[in-house]
């Protein structure tokens, strides 16, 4: 029994002393040092691995963009490699994600302050502007920039801007009336003033001359803003009845989303139905038509061939209906 009673002591002192230096270990950090290895360059994986095996702890603290470094590769460490550390230590590392490239957004069009919350949306760096004179850019718009929309852009890129300068707070409209319409443009041009829709409109045997402006709106002598536009109703000819036909400006921006996206711009006039455009967009890009239409005539756009929405760009006065015969429809 006393060999017994010995042999069960020494087992509950080793017990005892094996618990008491795990406790010791526990709450008293290792004095042992050893020498940071270089986790950079290395797959995610190969450096939590390479942690393990010299008793360090490796963790992942954050992702960056790098041109330098593929995705999935420790970019940087913290302590850096050499550094003498305590085993046990935590080695904070930075991962790549990689270089991700995207289109570069379209900044024509905004102004100043929208366009600098895209870019900062993108991590995009706004680099110098410039100011220049535009007849079709409200002033304080972006004219043009450089990178240009829609080629690849990364993280960081500078984008440098071309800006519509300030111009009179307002300008006179002249007497388009009476003049003919190459002759309004030229005048229209001459003066900074910006023509819009321009109807051509039927008015039977005894309306004046093709291309001759019958009426502008605003009238002749008033003061407006240099963005705005003025609008001329022109003679189709004596020998023309029936529809009216409009040129219009059009511009469609294709809604923020993720990569490119299926845009269908569709016109409906008096001829029928048919498309301006039916491709691929990018997100944010704007689309810019001129467009004749005949009669009353709405622009739909489909995104993803779901109706984003429509707008109407004439409507036919019920007079003009009994001018003349109709046109017949496109198939």
């Amino acid at each position: 029994m006393d060999w017994i009673f010995a042999v069960a002591l020494a087992f509950f002192v080793g017990v005892v002393v094996w618990f008491g230096r795990s406790i010791y270990d526990f709450f008293t950090p290792s004095t042992q040092t050893i020498s940071t290895p270089t986790f950079v360059g290395q797959t995610e994986s190969d450096a939590m691995a390479q942690g393990d095996r010299v008793r360090v702890r490796a963790v992942v603290v954050a992702h960056a963009t790098s041109d330098r470094f593929p995705k999935g590769v420790v970019m940087s460490q913290e302590p850096r490699p050499g550094a003498q550390v305590r085993v046990g230590r935590q080695i904070s590392l930075i991962v790549s994600d990689g270089l991700q490239l995207f289109p570069m957004p379209d900044l024509r069009y905004e102004t100043l302050r929208e366009a600098t919350l895209d870019l900062s949306h993108d991590k995009l760096i706004l680099g110098k502007t410039r100011f220049a004179a535009s007849a079709e850019v409200p002033s304080g718009h972006v004219i043009a920039q450089e990178p240009p929309p829609l080629v690849s852009a990364r993280a960081g890129t500078v984008v440098n801007l071309v800006l519509s300068k300030t111009g009179p707070s307002s300008v006179r409209v002249p007497d388009f009336v009476n003049l003919p319409i190459e002759l309004a443009r030229s005048q229209a041009q001459d003066s900074s003033i910006r023509l819009g829709q321009v109807v051509w409109t039927p008015f039977g045997r005894n309306g004046p001359p093709r291309g001759i402006v019958v009426r502008q709106s605003p009238d002749a002598g008033a003061h407006i803003d240099p963005s705005q536009m003025v609008s001329l109703q022109v003679s189709a000819g004596p020998g023309e009845a029936g529809y009216l036909v409009r040129q219009v400006h059009a511009t469609v921006t294709v809604p923020s989303g993720e990569g490119a996206q299926l845009v269908r711009v569709a016109v409906h006039d008096e001829t029928g139905t048919w498309n301006v455009y039916d491709a691929y967009a990018q997100s944010r890009q704007k689309l810019d038509f001129t467009l004749t239409v005949i009669g009353t005539s709405e622009l739909d756009t489909y995104v993803n061939n779901e109706l984003l929405g429509s707008t109407v760009v004439g409507v036919e006065a019920p007079e003009q209906n009994q001018r003349g015969p109709k046109p017949k429809r496109a198939p």
